[in-house]
């Protein structure tokens, strides 16, 4: 059996602890490079879809088990927008606490304002889409890429465009919602806008490359979905993604708690993550691989500085003169 994992975040900030496992598969396997990608543009090449944009809404839609159809369809994430002196800060729903009755109660007012100009739907409390009447101009990256940072440029640049007007729009309905005024007087961030990204129709993947895929991330899921593979939940460690698995094939596990790594490194969230890695991921599956259980073993990081692949074998561990060092020097 190959077992792949993809770790978007895994050298984003330099380990304060070792990791004895990672260290060594990283020291005795090859490295491959490429440009360096986001995990959604990353598992859109490596499903055969390079030419064609990254179709977030419809994938999370297929990933809930529900049909796309020949619909258009984005993302419609909410989201905090903060407007500080000279800039316009984005706060991702991965760091806000959003109750479900607090996104229901928010999407039945969009939709009541919007009709079937924006049909909105939830997949979860964070994650939202939204059925397009026409195609527009969107933000291309996904909100939790853009955390923290000024977003001003990655809004419509036309201020007339359809899409700008729907913002806009949005947020009007989201400022005077009682929701928001319940949070504001909690002191919580208010869901002052959605982000509209991931625009694009549902795309068929004609060879797929890997017999099952594990993730929590919906774009995963819907391209197992688009592809007719199997896709689980995420595994909680190695142990039971591998226990669910046949003896042969190609397996991919999608590994992204450490894809807030400017804000995870600043406390000690980021480390932890690590240490999770390295207990319930590399240091088992560096014992299913000495054993013999795993035949190949490769570890992607799409958004490291380059591209990077690191693919180990059995007998790669025997290169004792290849000594592990830090992970950061792998990066």
């Amino acid at each position: 059996m190959h077992g792949e994992l993809v770790i978007p975040g895994l050298f984003a900030a330099p380990a304060t602890a070792r990791l004895p496992a990672a260290e060594l598969l990283f020291a005795r396997g090859r490295c491959t490079s490429g440009p360096s990608q986001s995990l959604e543009a990353w598992l859109n090449d490596a499903f055969g879809l390079a030419d064609e944009p990254v179709a977030a809404g419809a994938l999370s839609l297929l990933a809930a088990g529900r049909e796309p159809g020949d619909d258009l369809w984005t993302r419609a994430d909410p989201v905090h927008l903060r407007l500080m002196r000279d800039r316009l800060v984005l706060v991702p729903p991965a760091a806000l606490r959003i109750a479900r009755e607090e996104a229901e109660a928010l999407l039945g007012a969009l939709n009541e304002h919007f009709g079937d100009r924006l049909a909105l739907q939830s997949i979860d409390e964070r994650r939202w889409i939204a059925r397009l009447s026409a195609p527009m101009e969107l933000a291309g990256q996904a909100p939790l890429l853009l955390a923290g940072c000024d977003v001003a440029g990655a809004l419509p640049s036309n201020a007339a465009s359809p899409a700008h007007q729907l913002l806009n729009e949005a947020q009007m309905v989201l400022h005077a919602h009682p929701v928001n005024e319940a949070r504001e007087a909690r002191g919580e961030p208010p869901l002052n806008s959605i982000w509209l990204w991931g625009a694009g129709r549902a795309a068929q993947v004609a060879a797929p490359r890997w017999q099952s895929v594990s993730a929590a991330e919906p774009v995963a899921l819907g391209l197992a979905r688009a592809a007719g593979i199997q896709g689980r939940a995420a595994a909680a460690n190695a142990h039971v993604w591998l226990d669910r698995l046949p003896q042969d094939g190609r397996h991919l596990a999608v590994l992204d708690g450490l894809r807030v790594p400017r804000a995870l490194s600043e406390d000690g969230e980021y480390q932890e993550a690590l240490a999770h890695l390295e207990r319930d991921w590399f240091a088992p599956l560096l014992a299913r691989l000495r054993e013999g259980r795993i035949g190949m073993l490769t570890i992607h990081v799409p958004d490291a500085g380059e591209c990077l692949a690191y693919e180990t074998i059995r007998g790669d561990l025997r290169r004792f003169w290849r000594r592990p060092k830090a992970l950061e020097h792998y990066a």
